[in-house]
């Protein structure tokens, strides 16, 4: 599905126009950039899953083409957790 699925089916169930939908969609995209780049770095939203930050250590890796090994620096990355309700619909998908 894309975002322009997405917004259109959002529009639908809410009864608004797509550019209500479009913007609430963006208000929630925001909101989880917003909450990430706090220090805590976590938002939790029921039925769908957590969001948050996690570090990652310095860790050595191989370049595939020369196979010269390389340092790959430690860094911070977005983790996401389904919820329970989400891995159930996930399991009846068709």
């Amino acid at each position: 599905m894309t975002k322009a699925e997405l917004v259109a089916h959002m529009a639908e169930e809410a009864g608004v126009t797509k550019k209500a939908a479009a913007a609430a969609l963006n208000a929630i995209v925001t909101a989880i950039h917003e909450s990430l780049k706090k220090k805590d770095g976590k938002i939790r939203i029921a039925d769908l899953g957590t969001f948050r930050v996690i570090k990652k250590k310095a860790r050595m890796g191989v370049n595939p083409q020369t196979r010269q090994k390389i340092k790959i620096p430690a860094a911070k990355v977005p983790r996401f957790t389904a919820s329970r309700a989400l891995r159930d619909a996930a399991k009846k998908a068709k």
